[in-house]
């Protein structure tokens, strides 16, 4: 970015358009022909409109985020590739800036041209864990465990009350899964203290949390 504002480039070539076509106008008045400068002109600008036709787009897609507004200044989004919190928008481009306070620029063509996700749309959210425990555990005291600690966090809602059940039987872990609606302002501090605490309360009990393992089967070919 060279810092110069776009909107003055599109003034200054209004300017210069308009300024052709009164000069081509009043030459034609003179009786000179001007077919063939009409021609020239006509390129050109069928040049410049194929050199602009990106930034076109950029200002067309800017438009149309603007009328449906899917975002806002504030909310923290998905989008081109990168999750960030949205920092500026203009008919060009959007700026975002990551967690770690990196700027970046993403044209709007791109963001209205594909799938865009928005953390900050609504206003609660849901937890979603996945809590491994070795075959050997008990998996209703695994469960019991894993609702006292959700139950006990006042930031999780009580309607709809948490889910709680066994989801998958792994390789070496029957996994069970959480799933409990929070502030959407909450969700990543609930998510990091949830997973916390579990494991804590699984070492005090004595829930054993499994470590992949692999059987090896030892054949003796000698005869």
């Amino acid at each position: 970015m060279d810092g110069s504002d776009p909107h003055e480039h599109f003034a200054s070539l209004a300017k210069y358009v308009v300024l052709a076509v009164t000069i081509i106008a009043v030459l034609n008045q003179f009786g000179v022909e001007t077919t063939s400068l009409v021609a020239v002109v006509g390129a050109a600008g069928l040049a410049i409109g194929l050199a602009l036709q990106g930034t076109l787009s950029n200002i067309a897609a800017g438009v149309m985020l603007l009328i449906f507004r899917p975002f806002k200044i504030g909310d923290f989004i998905e989008v081109a590739g990168h999750s960030a919190t949205v920092k500026e928008l203009n008919l060009f481009f959007t700026k975002l800036a990551t967690g770690d306070n990196v700027s970046i620029i993403v044209p709007n063509a791109q963001i209205w041209g594909g799938s865009l996700k928005n953390f900050s749309s609504s206003t609660t959210r849901q937890v979603d864990l996945v809590f491994g425990i070795a075959y050997d555990a008990d998996i209703e005291q695994a469960i019991a465990l894993i609702r006292d600690v959700v139950s006990a966090d006042e930031r999780v809602h009580k309607d709809p009350e948490p889910f709680l059940g066994v989801s998958n039987l792994g390789d070496s872990s029957v996994d069970i899964t959480m799933r409990a609606w929070v502030d959407s302002g909450d969700y990543w501090d609930v998510k990091f203290d949830t997973l916390k605490v579990v494991k804590e309360r699984m070492d005090t009990d004595g829930v054993g949390i499994p470590f992949p393992t692999r059987t090896v089967y030892m054949v003796n070919d000698q005869a």
